[in-house]
């Protein structure tokens, strides 16, 4: 079976670049929030659990039918049970979705120990029996699938890549660790690489892309088709805008600390604010923050403080102190690497 076309990106002549799929991230709010300072060329939904008695996810589902970002969305499915990865698979299809994307990389244990998301990477025959049936049922959609370079070695890599072949896979999104090293230690750009090399679908690069600069480096390193970002794009949801600007040779605009505030504010105001807890609240921007206070304050002081408040009221005091102090104090390009605890 021959590949499926990708959508089509916003600007033809550069490489692309996705928002990779982040589990209670990248809902439907998330995706709306960073496509007003920049969408990527594509988007990914958190994962839709897939086993015997899973139905289909209504809040991930909204992330797909009440999309008014402009940009196509993958749907992405995690599971092992091949009867129900195809039922699945088959009834995301009649949604306006841009493709099926197989979750072949989650590191978190509770995941893997199940024999799903990252724990594929374990057994290659159960890897090609999941892609030949999902390929038989995703034939006019692209079949895209997102994984790491192996659980705790790289003994599976090269193999697992054939397999994507065989399948004829349409995009490729992989991140250069193991599952076992989670978000830890060196990305292996080098064997993203290979994999460009190896498979005929495009690959994005994906690990530690925290910088425009990064991502070029990445792209001329790997001579991938793109670059997916993840948590870096929380910290810094201006990047997708900023890598353009770099592949196009310009010069990347400043972001001002007061336009940091202000997406502080538009992440408070997602539509559940008011259903859940003062506490869990400030749980949830914390979540956030954690990533953008690595691109504020080189001492990491702003970090430091963030993580003692704990009140609504004392976090946007320390934000406002932080972030509107200063007038003509901008982002930094790249994060700051602190060892804060």
């Amino acid at each position: 079976m021959s590949q499926v076309s990708l959508p089509p990106l916003l600007q033809s002549d550069l490489p692309f670049t996705a928002l990779a799929p982040m589990q209670d991230v990248t809902n439907l709010w998330f995706m709306k929030v960073i496509a007003h300072y920049g969408s990527p060329d594509y988007f990914f939904t958190e994962y839709f659990r897939v086993n015997d008695t899973s139905r289909l996810n209504r809040n991930i589902l909204a992330a797909i039918t009440e999309n008014d970002t402009g940009r196509p969305v993958f749907a992405q499915m995690i599971g092992e049970s091949i009867p129900d990865l195809v039922r699945t698979a088959k009834e995301l299809c009649k949604y306006n979705i841009a493709g099926v994307d197989l979750n072949m990389g989650c590191p978190a244990p509770r995941i893997y120990r199940k024999n799903v998301g990252g724990g594929l990477l374990r057994e290659p025959e159960k890897v090609d029996q999941i892609l030949g049936e999902l390929r038989a049922a995703v034939n006019d959609k692209p079949l895209t699938v997102k994984m790491r370079v192996g659980f705790e070695n790289t003994d599976n890599f090269y193999e697992i890549l054939d397999i994507i072949n065989r399948h004829s896979i349409d995009l490729l999104s992989l991140h250069g660790r193991t599952v076992k090293d989670m978000y830890h230690g060196e990305v292996k750009y080098d064997l993203i690489a290979e994999a460009v090399r190896r498979v005929d679908c495009p690959v994005l690069a994906n690990g530690n892309i925290n910088s425009a600069k990064t991502a070029l480096e990445v792209l001329s390193q790997t001579g991938a088709a793109g670059v997916m970002v993840g948590r870096w794009a929380i910290g810094n949801p201006w990047l997708f805008n900023q890598i353009r600007q770099a592949l196009r040779g310009e010069e990347i605009t400043p972001v001002l600390l007061v336009e940091v505030r202000k997406y502080i504010d538009r992440l408070w105001q997602t539509p559940i604010v008011s259903t859940i807890p003062e506490r869990a609240r400030v749980g949830y921007l914390k979540m956030f923050l954690n990533y953008i206070a690595l691109s504020v304050d080189a001492e990491g002081h702003f970090l430091r403080l963030m993580r003692r408040v704990q009140t609504e009221v004392e976090l946007f005091d320390l934000c406002d102190r932080i972030l509107l102090t200063e007038a003509t104090k901008t982002l930094a390009l790249e994060p700051f690497l602190l060892s804060v605890r």
